[in-house]
């Protein structure tokens, strides 16, 4: 996955936590916003390790500019890489039968996610 082939740029809609594995705390996030090649976007990541690294899992729904629309699963991890702010990398297997990857920064404070798409 190493050819960028777009960008995307979320914005987090709502925020909820839960109870996770072994006393930790699941973090729900609700993103929505414009990716390229994949029109307008909304998913659902839910984190679990801290506030400094950990991974997540993501699912999701694309409402592609020609009407279609392609839903996929993924995993990923993330660290911080300062005050409110964390790297992001994970892998997007779609319901079209493609696989693209996501590289990227959470910016906790401005509640925002963007970053490059992969291929």
């Amino acid at each position: 996955m190493a050819k960028a082939i777009g960008e995307f740029s979320m914005k987090m809609i709502t925020t909820t936590t839960s109870p996770g594995p072994a006393g930790s705390v699941l973090i729900h996030v609700n993103f929505g916003g414009p990716a390229t090649g994949f029109g307008t976007v909304f998913e659902t990541a839910i984190f679990v390790g801290g506030g400094k690294d950990g991974t997540f899992s993501i699912s999701g729904s694309a409402f592609l500019d020609n009407g279609d629309t392609v839903s996929g699963i993924g995993q990923g991890t993330y660290e911080s890489k300062g005050k409110h702010r964390w790297a992001t990398a994970n892998i997007w297997e779609l319901s079209n039968g493609r696989r693209i990857g996501n590289t990227g920064e959470i910016d906790l404070a401005a509640r925002t996610w963007k970053g490059t798409i992969t291929e």
